[in-house]
Parts: structure tokens; C-alpha cells; sequence
């Protein structure tokens, strides 16, 4: 059974919904980042830089156990163990992984900025808000543009470019993002929720989630603590 080092977040989510999707017996571990759990020496042993999801496989690929951290690279660990959600073709494959970078390299980092500067910032930027919200609309129209040509992001079937992305979309409204401007990307992210796999993997930890506003979540996240507990 797969222990996931794990909260309910969109990076969290991206495992939760591949282990439902491939029906893997796995065990939840809960990091409470706004607690600060993910500086425990236990879990920065398999996560060094201290972020979730990070799993051990205690039936690794030599037989051994085996931890990763970083959520893309646990889904390709995960769609490589099981030979599902990746194409066995190279070109196949590779359609799939550059969409799946782009989700680590753009739709990641930028919506996360977006979130930061509209939501959590203790000052109002207006340049940093108008910076990120207009940098999440252009990258929803990436994903529109393809979503019109391409019945999923990475090609013909359904893989890990979807899973990796559609969690970060799920917030679309904290990111100054009206749905209905994507005609495309809404059909296609309707149809992924609907997905029962989908479904279960979102109710993972989501009772134990909650706003981290208060201060010493936002020390613990953002702020002088996270350096020091490192």
C-alpha cells in the first residue's frame, strides 16, 4: 500500500485523483502545512523541500522502497507503474509530457501567484494582482485554444496533463477568472469533475482543510518561519 505524504490542495489533489483513477490501495498521511508539519524532520527525510505530496512505495521498482517527492514526478512514477494515463507511443507520450510541464512550469506557479497576491498578501498590490491576474487569463486561453482542437489536453485520451491541471482550475474564481470566457476549457473541466474518481479524490482531507489566514499560518507559509524551521 502507497503511503501519501498529503493536503487538500491542487498538488495534493493531482495524486489523490491519479491513485482513485488507477485504483491503487493507498493510505493517507496528513501534513498540515498551515501547522508547519511539512518541516518535521520525518518528512523532510522523503520531501526536502518541504512541500506535498510527496509518497513512499514500499514495493519500488527493484523491490525496495521508494520515496519521491514532487507531484509530476509521482504521477509519472504512478502512470509508469501501472501503464495507464501516459501513451506507450514516443510521440504520444511526449504530447502528454509537454502539456504536463506546462502545468508544472506555468499553470502552477503563476494561478499559485495569482492566489497569493489577491488572497493572501497582507498589502494590496495592485501591479502584482493585474500582473498574475492577467498572466492566469492568458494561460486559460492556452488551455482553451488547445481544448478546441484536442478532446483533452495531452491528445486523444484522457492522462496526466488532465489530472495535473484541472486541479489548479478548480479555483478559477480567486483567480479573477470568469468560466464562461472558456467555453472549451469549461466543457472539458465539467467533464473531468463529473469523473467518480475525480469526485472521491476531492473529498481526501478536504474535512480537515481550512482557511490559512490566520497569522501563524501565514508565518508558517509565507513569511520568517519557513526559513527558520528549514
Amino acid at each position: 500500500m502507497i503511503e501519501v505524504y498529503s493536503w487538500a490542495t491542487p498538488n495534493g489533489h493531482k495524486v489523490h485523483i491519479m491513485l482513485e483513477e488507477c485504483n491503487i490501495p493507498y493510505r493517507v498521511i496528513p501534513v498540515d502545512i498551515g501547522a508547519g508539519a511539512q518541516f518535521e524532520p520525518e518528512f523532510l527525510a522523503i520531501s526536502p523541500n518541504n512541500k506535498i505530496p510527496a509518497i513512499v512505495d514500499p514495493d519500488g521498482p527493484d523491490g525496495k522502497p521508494m520515496a519521491l517527492f514532487e507531484s509530476g514526478a509521482i504521477l509519472l512514477y504512478l502512470a509508469g507503474k501501472q501503464g495507464q494515463f501516459l501513451p506507450a507511443s514516443v510521440r504520444g507520450r511526449y504530447e502528454v509530457l509537454q502539456w504536463l510541464m506546462f502545468q508544472m512550469g506555468s499553470v502552477g506557479p503563476m494561478l499559485g501567484q495569482a492566489h497569493h497576491f489577491r488572497i493572501y498578501a497582507p498589502e494590496k498590490i495592485p501591479y502584482a494582482i493585474d500582473r498574475y491576474t492577467n498572466e492566469a487569463r492568458r494561460l486559460y486561453q492556452v488551455i482553451n485554444k488547445r481544448l478546441s482542437s484536442s478532446p483533452y489536453i495531452g491528445g486523444p485520451d484522457y492522462s496526466i496533463a488532465d489530472i495535473a491541471v484541472f486541479p489548479w482550475l478548480r479555483s478559477w474564481k480567486n483567480q479573477g477568472i470568469e468560466m464562461s470566457d472558456y467555453p472549451q476549457l469549461k466543457g472539458w473541466f465539467d467533464e473531468i469533475a463529473a469523473r467518480p474518481a475525480v469526485h472521491r479524490a476531492l473529498q481526501v482531507l478536504a474535512d480537515q482543510r481550512r482557511p490559512l489566514t490566520d497569522d501563524k499560518a501565514w508565518s508558517t507559509l509565507f513569511g520568517e518561519d519557513q526559513y527558520r524551521k528549514h
